[in-house]
């Protein structure tokens, strides 16, 4: 063919890969007969080796990481892709080593230098592969994470077992075990029926359930994947949610002053009817919410709702105080405080119509800032509510040192006031500790009149809770205030 095209010289030289597979050749022609010489042989290998290093530097690019000198992540997905087309039916056995949390690999650095970093992650790349052997493959797929396939075979209820043995040996002679917290997650897949992309979120998802096991290694689990999945779409739904209108309502749970049986406040309740979903338990979205950027305009819209229909039952002749609970993420607003003044303005109501319901744990996420909000907001008028009261690790400390008016005692302690003496002592010793503080004291999770009479020789102030009744919808609340107004008693006792 090079004839007939007028070619009358040729001298080529080969394109081979490291491993040893011919590409074609590198050649050079011309329409003249001559011969060549061993300087000319020479420099044509010269220029054959540079195209096949090129070649081969582009082919690596996006491959091989170059902190580690391992395959990267893209090569991890080409090689799974690799197995579908390969070993089709075939299933194996993948491993995510991550070396540390975030906040850890951050603070490391930031005593350490990100140098030392650096180090960390080639010092686990060598000794990774170290216990892989030459025959494996290991992959450096994030920043501080490595992935490799099990040997073809394995079972997993063995497989697993010695991971997490050769995982706990590793960290006990580790020089930064104590400082950085590995862990491991592992995955079951086959390549016909699961994308690369997919057994690779799989890994991420078995090896954040790896953090909180005993041994910090987790087989990937579907039914814990699909409720992160759940967490994660309620988290990317509650901004539309806001706006839309429709889903986000209040309900109000009714506050009965134990001695005179009054209703004296209620406490506004979020609930969200997803299109999708449909109902959404406030259990499962609020504590989503509260750690998300969307905590602050939660609370907003609570806030606001609330007020405005405490300004209506106001306008009907009921004078009621509104509870709100807020977040840590609201006392972490600088003008937290002033916002909340000027929502009372807006909506015309006295500030000690306003109860707003903090958590110790919110306030313990940083003491000073939620110091500095609590103290102008109780200068203003708010009522402030302690939540959860006992369930938190310094009740007594801040008892004695917080700005509030109110304690609410946790529901759990009450829901035990029936199972003896000492839970009964508990209580007790909880209502006159508040009340020598000078704090009014509410029993939430009141469900039995049994309770709301040992509560009431106790001298506590308010109950609420289902005996009184459950969180009613506005138009159910006004007709309950009706109907109870103005002395109330507890459902199982009117039915008598």
């Amino acid at each position: 063919m090079l004839g007939r095209s007028g070619i009358r010289f040729y001298a080529g030289a080969p394109l081979v890969t490291r491993e040893g597979y011919g590409l074609g050749a590198l050649c050079v022609l011309g329409t003249e007969p001559r011969s060549v010489n061993e300087s000319e042989v020479a420099a044509l290998k010269d220029l054959a080796a540079m195209v096949m290093a090129q070649i081969e530097l582009q082919h690596a690019f996006g491959r091989v990481d170059p902190l580690s000198g391992l395959p990267s992540r893209n090569q991890f997905l080409d090689d799974l892709a690799d197995l579908a087309a390969e070993h089709p039916d075939e299933a194996r056995l993948v491993v995510l080593v991550d070396l540390a949390r975030p906040e850890q690999i951050s603070d490391y650095a930031r005593v350490m230098g990100p140098g030392r970093v650096d180090d960390l992650v080639r010092d686990a790349a060598r000794q990774l592969r170290g216990l892989l052997g030459s025959d494996r493959r290991l992959y450096h797929t994030a920043a501080t994470q490595f992935a490799f396939l099990a040997p073809r075979g394995v079972r997993r209820d063995e497989y697993v077992p010695r991971l997490a043995d050769g995982h706990r040996r590793e960290r006990q002679l580790s020089m930064t075990g104590t400082l950085l917290t590995s862990a491991i997650g592992v995955a079951v897949f086959t390549p016909r029926s699961t994308g690369p992309q997919d057994v690779l979120r799989a890994l991420y998802s078995a090896v954040q359930d790896a953090r909180s096991s005993p041994d910090l290694v987790s087989v990937y689990s579907p039914v814990a994947d699909e409720a992160y999945q759940r967490r994660y779409r309620l988290l990317q739904d509650f901004g539309p949610a806001l706006l839309a209108g429709d889903q986000l309502r209040l309900v109000f749970q009714p506050r009965i002053d134990l001695p005179t049986g009054r209703c004296v406040g209620a406490e506004a309740l979020l609930r969200w009817s997803h299109p999708d979903l449909g109902p959404v338990s406030p259990g499962e979205f609020v504590p989503v919410i509260e750690h998300s950027p969307h905590a602050q305009a939660m609370t907003a819209f609570v806030l606001e709702t609330a007020l405005a229909q405490a300004r209506r039952w106001r306008e009907d002749g009921y004078e009621i105080v509104i509870s709100v609970n807020v977040s840590a993420a609201n006392l972490h607003e600088a003008d937290f405080g002033r916002s909340v003044q000027d929502a009372l303005r807006r909506h015309g109501l006295e500030p000690e119509r306003l109860e707003l319901e903090v958590t110790e744990s919110a306030i313990m996420q940083d003491a000073a800032q939620a110091r500095r909000q609590l103290d102008e907001l109780a200068a203003a008028g708010v009522r402030l509510a302690i939540d959860d009261f006992g369930t938190g690790y310094s009740s007594l400390a801040y008892l004695q040192d917080l700005p509030a008016h109110v304690v609410k005692i946790d529901r759990s302690f009450v829901l035990k006031l029936d199972e003896g003496d000492r839970e009964s002592s508990l209580v007790r010793s909880m209502i006159g500790l508040s009340h020598d503080l000078g704090y009014r004291v509410v029993a939430e999770g009141v469900e039995t009149v049994e309770a709301a009479h040992r509560l009431l020789s106790m001298r506590c102030d308010e109950g609420q809770g289902y005996l009184f009744a459950r969180p009613l919808e506005v138009g159910q609340f006004a007709t309950w205030l009706q109907e109870h107004e103005p002395g109330i008693r507890p459902a199982a006792e009117r039915n008598v």
